[in-house]
C-alpha cells in the first residue's frame, strides 16, 4: 500500500527534475506512465559519463523505478488522439518542456482540461511559465551561474566555483512532488484542480534561503565567498575545508578556545564567539597551519576529544562503508531482466519506519503501450491498427 494508490500520472518529462518528481510519485504508490517518444526520453539514450549498464543508461537507472512506459509519436493525430484518452484516465499530468511545447503538439493544459476537468497540470520550467526568461535553456548549471550559487562558492582567492553535482534540479523535482501532492489533497478537499508551477531559478534561491535572506537582509560581508579557508561569507570561523597531511578534514561548529586546545594554537584560546566573526581570517589562518601538521587520523582524534563538529571529507567510494547509510538502508541493490546488476538510491522517506517497495525497474521503452491503451478503454483491434501504422510502439528495449 502507498499514500497515492489509485492516483495516475502521465509523465511527459525528460530528465532530470521531472522524472525524478514523477519517481517520487510512483515511489509512493501512483501508477505512474511516462509518455515518451518513438525514440525513447532524453533519459534513454544519454548517459552522464557516459555510462551505460548492459543496455540500461545511468540516468533511466536514476529516475526510471516504479512506472510504466508507453511510447507514442507525438506528431501523428492518431498518437495524440491515444495520448487524450489516457488524459481522461489521469489525476495527474506532469511535463518539463519549454513552455508551449505541448501547445503545439494541440496537448494544452486547456485542452486537457477539457477532456478531463479534475486534471492536475505540473510544470517544471527554468525560469516560470511566462516572463523574460521563459525560453531559455533551464540547466542546472547555468542556474547555478545565476541565482548566484556558483558566486557564493569557492573561495575568495580562488574564485566561484560549480556545485559537483546538480542540486537544483533535485530540489526542483521536491518541490514539484509537494506541490503535486498538496494539490491532490485541495482536490479531495474541495474539488478544485489545481495548475502547479515549478522554476528551477526560485528553487536555485530556495537552496539558499539562509544565506540569500541575510544578505538581502544587511548582513556584514567582505564578499560572496569566504577567504582563508572559510567555507562562507556568513559563518564564524574556522567553518570550511582544511587539509591535513593526507586528506581533508570539514570543520563546522566550534568556538576559538575549543580549536585552541584541539590543534595547540594557545592564541586563540582567549578569543570569543564573537571573535570567530570578527577575526575570522586571523582563526582560519591559524587553524590551516594547526591542521596541516597533522594525520587525518590525528586531527579527527583531537577534534573529537574538543568537542569541535567536524567530519573527514570522503568522495562517493566511502558511502557503501557508512555505518549509517548500511542501517538506513540508503541504496537499493536489484538485477534486471539481463541479469545486470543495478545500484538505486532508496527512496529517502520513511513511513511507520519502512522504505516503499521497488514495484518495478527501469523499464523498457513502450514496455507497457499495448495494457496501458487497453485500461484507457482502446479496443483490441485499435491498439494492433495503433501499433501496425506506427503511432504507438510496444518494444522490449532499454534504448531507443
Amino acid at each position: 500500500m502507498g499514500a497515492l494508490d489509485g492516483i495516475r500520472v502521465l509523465s511527459f518529462n525528460h530528465f532530470l527534475s521531472g522524472p525524478a518528481a514523477a519517481q517520487h510519485l510512483g515511489d509512493i504508490g501512483a501508477d505512474v506512465i511516462t509518455v515518451e517518444p518513438l525514440g525513447g526520453a532524453f533519459q534513454r539514450n544519454w548517459a552522464v559519463a557516459n555510462r551505460f549498464v548492459g543496455e540500461t543508461s545511468v540516468n533511466h537507472i536514476t529516475t526510471g523505478r516504479n512506472k510504466r512506459s508507453i511510447a507514442v509519436d507525438l506528431k501523428s493525430p492518431d498518437g495524440i488522439a491515444a495520448v487524450k484518452k489516457l488524459i481522461a484516465t489521469a489525476d495527474v499530468v506532469m511535463e518539463n518542456f519549454r513552455p508551449g511545447t505541448l501547445e503545439k503538439l494541440g496537448l494544452s493544459e486547456a485542452e486537457m482540461r477539457r477532456i478531463n476537468p479534475r486534471i492536475i497540470y505540473a510544470t517544471t520550467t527554468g525560469y516560470g511559465v511566462d516572463g523574460p526568461y521563459a525560453k531559455r535553456p533551464g540547466q542546472d548549471v547555468l542556474l547555478q551561474a545565476m541565482a548566484g550559487l556558483a558566486a557564493h562558492t569557492g573561495s575568495m582567492e580562488g574564485g566561484p566555483v560549480m556545485v559537483g553535482s546538480v542540486p537544483i534540479d533535485h530540489h526542483a523535482a521536491a518541490l514539484t512532488v509537494a506541490g503535486i501532492v498538496a494539490a491532490l489533497f485541495e482536490r479531495e478537499r474541495t474539488g478544485t484542480a489545481r495548475r502547479v508551477d515549478v522554476n528551477m531559478l526560485q528553487a536555485a534561491m530556495d537552496l539558499q534561503g539562509e544565506s540569500i535572506t541575510a544578505w538581502m537582509n544587511g548582513a556584514d560581508h567582505a564578499g560572496p565567498r569566504g577567504r582563508e579557508g572559510m567555507g562562507t561569507w556568513f559563518s564564524p570561523a574556522p567553518y570550511g575545508i582544511y587539509a591535513t597531511t593526507d586528506g581533508h578534514v570539514m570543520i563546522s561548529m566550534s568556538t576559538p578556545p575549543q580549536l585552541s586546545g584541539a590543534l595547540d594554537l594557545p592564541e586563540l584560546a582567549a578569543l570569543s564567539a564573537e571573535d570567530g566573526f570578527s577575526q575570522r581570517d586571523e582563526i582560519s589562518r591559524k587553524v590551516t597551519e594547526g591542521m596541516a601538521k597533522l594525520t587525518t587520523a590525528e586531527a579527527l582524534e583531537k577534534l573529537t576529544e574538543a568537542g569541535v563538529w567536524h567530519e573527514e571529507v570522503k568522495d562517493y567510494d566511502g558511502l557503501r562503508g557508512n555505518p549509517q547509510i548500511q542501517h538506513l538502508a540508503a541504496f537499493t541493490d536489484a538485477t534486471d531482466a539481463a541479469g545486470e546488476p543495478l545500484v538505486m538510491l532508496s527512496h529517502p522517506v520513511r513511513y511507520d519506519g519502512e522504505v516503499p517497495a521497488v514495484r518495478s525497474l527501469p523499464g523498457a521503452l513502450g514496455g507497457q503501450s499495448r495494457e496501458i491503451l487497453a485500461e484507457a478503454g482502446l479496443e483490441e483491434a485499435e491498439i494492433e491498427r495503433l501499433i501496425a501504422t506506427g503511432a504507438v510502439v510496444q518494444t522490449n528495449k532499454m534504448r531507443g
